[in-house]
């Protein structure tokens, strides 16, 4: 359902990684152009004064979209989740993990933790709202009622605590892959103890939902509101969403029992961290037709990932006689994995989405072994392949 491609980085947060998806400039121009002329005509005032509103209130609405997603990464930290990053797009907004929840209350506690953070947004935009107007004045602002004067903060708070309260209803709809979804995923999980019975349930109604999404779209662009459009792509995002959880659902239930360690090449080729740059090109990159390869030590131990790309870089600047491990991808977290978990919960994994493989390591990290897209899709043919 979401961008894959890297995304342009904006800041760092507590450690975690802001970006943005070329796609979200789309988004960020789009609602600036919808929101300059009403703002215009409500502050009754210059167009420099109420396009600066705009931009900033427009800005203030992608933070509050972050500080949701920064409730999630926090949450998913608090259960020893490595949180790879948060990424805005054109829909809305993305936390990425190195893994999805493992028990219900994981689930539960991530999924509630974003909301959470929608309502701590719009509670101090309130507060604010109410330390500096009153509580009156501010309801008047928000319902646009002639009779308040209306200033850039005040329009900036009016537009804002509304759209928070409606983005906490929509994201609490019970229909996956919104919030509401994997929240109701989880109470079935935890009811049943059967995660695959939460996701069937949470991804059909996520396909119910996304028929709705379409007739409202359908029925908005009618009254020619481009908002109507917004739905109609949310709403085929969310079905491919949805079917998709439908299909690992099914996956799920025939490889259930099947670890990494059962399928992985325990004999994988690795690269040695002391190779000169030089050398990996010609004796590992090249002979191999390899484009990236796991790193280890003298002992064993596994260290990061080596990309052709980036070695052939380093190499082309004359830097050949450098080794392999001072241009290393160390960032082992979001790609190792034990050989003793289960094959379904690396399938969705995020060095599976970018790699195509995880490497298995040991207690002591050393590296076991790799399993790439090409085993997995093995076993998944020798799981189908016999009937339920």
């Amino acid at each position: 359902m979401f961008p894959r491609r890297r995304s342009i980085k904006l800041i760092d947060v507590a450690g975690i990684r802001i970006g943005v998806d070329p796609t979200w400039f789309i988004a960020l121009f789009l609602l600036i152009f919808l929101l300059n002329g009403s703002f215009r005509n409500t502050l009754n005032s210059s167009s420099t004064v109420a396009y600066a509103t705009t931009v900033a209130t427009v800005l203030l609405f992608f933070g509050s979209l972050i500080v949701h997603e920064l409730g999630h990464a926090i949450a998913a930290r608090r259960r020893g989740i490595q949180v790879t990053g948060i990424e805005l797009f054109l829909l809305g907004g993305l936390t990425r993990m190195s893994r999805e929840p493992a028990t219900p209350g994981e689930e539960l506690e991530i999924a509630a933790a974003g909301p959470a953070g929608t309502v701590l947004f719009a509670l101090v935009c309130l507060a604010v709202g109410v330390a500096a107007v009153g509580w009156n004045q501010l309801w008047h602002a928000v319902v646009l009622a002639t009779a308040v004067h209306i200033t850039p903060v005040l329009l900036a708070l009016a537009w804002l605590i509304p759209m928070n309260v409606l983005i906490l209803v929509f994201n609490l709809v019970p229909a996956y892959p919104l919030d509401g979804g994997r929240i109701a995923r989880a109470i079935v999980w935890r009811a049943t103890g059967d995660r695959e019975r939460g996701s069937r349930a949470a991804a059909k109604s996520g396909q119910w939902f996304a028929i709705l999404l379409v007739g409202i779209g359908i029925w908005l662009l009618l009254r020619g509101s481009l908002i109507g459009a917004w739905l109609l792509m949310l709403s085929f995002l969310m079905w491919q969403s949805a079917k998709g959880a439908l299909v690992q659902s099914a996956v799920t239930t025939r490889i259930n029992t099947v670890r990494v360690g059962d399928v992985m090449d325990r004999d994988p080729l690795t690269l040695p961290s002391i190779t000169p740059l030089a050398d990996a090109l010609d004796q590992f990159f090249h002979r191999y037709a390899a484009v990236w390869l796991p790193v280890t030590d003298e002992t064993g131990h596994f260290l990061g990932i080596s990309e052709r790309a980036r070695v052939q870089a380093a190499n082309d600047e004359g830097n050949g006689w450098l080794t392999v491990a001072s241009v290393l991808d160390a960032d082992v977290a979001s790609l190792e994995v034990s050989e003793d978990r289960l094959l379904t919960e690396v399938l969705g994994s995020e060095a599976m989405g970018r790699l195509g493989a995880v490497v298995a390591v040991d207690r002591d990290g050393m590296l076991r072994g790799v399993i790439t897209v090409e085993q997995i899709r093995r076993a998944l043919q020798a799981a189908f392949a016999t009937p339920i």
